[in-house]
């Protein structure tokens, strides 16, 4: 083991050093991996830093809204609305009554004009005759 040799690129290595720089370039390169995947476990998070940073600029934003919109004031304007929509349908109610009403005094009065109208002829008729009666022949 010891008259082992390896010769590359003008380089002759003897075995008892490539034992000494396995373990050596296996543990740098151990260590060349575990520090890219702490680096992209930094960008990870620092990624999700930026998304928690969005969603707060999201949620302000919301909360801008909610305030522009006076979404508190909803309530009572609910409330006044609601009334008002009760006494539109109390105001509703007495209409149609009056209608119902309305409907019958025309019933009643259509039947008054007929009646009008043949008392009037009997009216006329009756005063032709008197007129008649003053005529001497």
């Amino acid at each position: 083991m010891q008259d082992l040799e390896l010769t590359t690129g003008g380089y002759t290595f003897k075995a008892a050093h490539l034992l000494f720089a396995a373990p050596v370039v296996s543990a740098l390169a151990t260590g060349i991996y575990f520090s890219y995947d702490v680096v992209n476990r930094f960008y990870a998070v620092e990624e999700a830093f930026f998304e928690v940073k969005d969603t707060n600029s999201r949620v302000q934003a919301l909360e801008q809204t909610v305030l522009d919109n006076d979404v508190r004031g909803l309530n009572s304007k609910l409330t006044q609305l609601s009334t008002q929509m009760t006494t539109l349908l109390e105001r509703q109610q007495t209409l149609l009554e009056l209608r119902s009403k309305v409907e019958r005094a025309e019933l009643i009065t259509n039947g008054i004009d007929d009646k009008l109208e043949a008392l009037q002829d009997d009216i006329n008729s009756t005063w032709d005759a008197i007129d008649e009666l003053g005529k001497p022949l």
